[in-house]
């Protein structure tokens, strides 16, 4: 998975209670684009995002 600064992140539920969450990436620190993200959520926590295989990453259109 590669991710750049600016781009969505949306880590699905894992149950059927359970939303998704929204956030979007403010650092990324493995090189080239790779895992472990800083993601700042739609709700305001910022948390170190290590994603797994329910996380999608919404990248950004290219010119």
């Amino acid at each position: 998975m590669q991710a750049s600064v600016g781009e969505r992140i949306v880590i699905h539920g894992k149950t059927v209670e359970s939303s998704d969450r929204h956030g979007q990436i403010v650092e990324v620190r493995g090189a080239d684009g790779a895992p472990p993200y800083l993601v700042r959520f739609d709700d305001g926590h910022e948390t170190l995002v290590f994603p797994g295989p329910d996380v999608v990453v919404e990248h950004r259109a290219s010119a």
